[in-house]
């Protein structure tokens, strides 16, 4: 397998909605910088780039919004800049990975999705009825995943607060300060020069905040957006003994595994009986053996 199949399988067939997010985030940027740089080449122009992200970016001045209503999701997968794509990604696989590890890839979907419209309605919100902005509210314009990427971080750290992890010169930092941080950051930041991105962010915090507290709650935001997905192959019971002594080879189904990663998500995975354990645990290593 050579480098670009190995990058193809990642993003597209390895089950990660987290590598699938940064896999599209990463090809739209390469692609429309490209895009950039041949025509600044040829003709010392931008223009071309300017207009796809113009047509793209979600716009605050309802008018232009109407005409453009693809704008609050397209928006979430453009970038300006290397370091503006590299923070939000870098964020998104960190947070992802422990967010998918704990739930599930179909909830990630939808928090990254869901948390970036979230930012975007407080954008526009924001821009049309606070008098800070009442200047800005005709040509303003958002682009970039931080939204959806601040919605998995703070739903991560709201799932998991008590999670540790390590961070360069900080050492071990439990999840709940580092999105504590965060969201008092961009608090700070709306007095500043990107006031519409750091309202956005607060968007998709709140989202995230409130999405996994109802989860906990038993009430699943996300069950009428997995109806859209064709549910997975369900594994087969299989009893094979072969003279040997019984042994269970029972496999569960996909709505059996569902139930209990939901009841982590509720409660924890410490409040899983030694059969749910057992169960979590002969699945995972039916999907090593595949």
């Amino acid at each position: 397998m050579n480098t670009i199949q190995e990058l193809r399988y990642k993003i597209f067939n390895s089950g990660s909605r987290v590598n699938l997010f940064i896999g599209i985030n990463v090809i739209v940027f390469v692609a429309f910088n490209l895009i950039r740089v041949v025509q600044w080449l040829f003709t010392r122009q931008t223009t071309v780039y300017q207009t796809i992200i113009d047509y793209l970016a979600v716009p605050t001045y309802t008018k232009e919004l109407l005409f453009k209503f693809w704008t609050p999701f397209t928006y979430m997968f453009l970038h300006h800049g290397v370091f503006h794509i590299l923070f939000n990604m870098l964020w998104l696989f960190w947070m992802g990975r422990i967010f998918e590890e704990f739930l599930n890839a179909k909830k990630l979907t939808f928090v990254y999705l869901a948390g970036g419209l979230a930012g975007a309605f407080l954008f526009i919100i924001s821009y049309n009825f606070l008098p800070a902005f009442s200047d800005q509210v005709m040509f303003a314009t958002a682009v970039g995943a931080s939204a959806a990427v601040t919605a998995i971080i703070v739903a991560t750290a709201t799932l998991l607060p008590d999670y540790t992890i390590s961070l360069l010169l900080f050492g071990p930092v439990k999840l709940k300060w580092i999105a504590l941080i965060y969201i008092v950051l961009d608090i700070i930041s709306l007095a500043g020069a990107n006031a519409g991105g750091h309202v956005a962010h607060l968007g998709g915090a709140i989202f995230g905040f409130f999405y996994i507290k109802s989860l906990q709650n038993g009430n699943d935001w996300s069950k009428p957006f997995m109806k859209l997905f064709k549910p997975r192959k369900k594994l087969k019971v299989v009893s094979t003994n072969y003279g040997k002594p019984y042994q269970e080879t029972f496999h569960p189904d996909q709505k059996t595994i569902d139930e209990i990663l939901d009841k982590i998500s509720q409660s924890g995975y410490e409040k899983l009986t030694k059969r749910e354990k057992e169960i979590l645990f002969r699945a995972s290593k039916s999907n090593e053996e595949k």
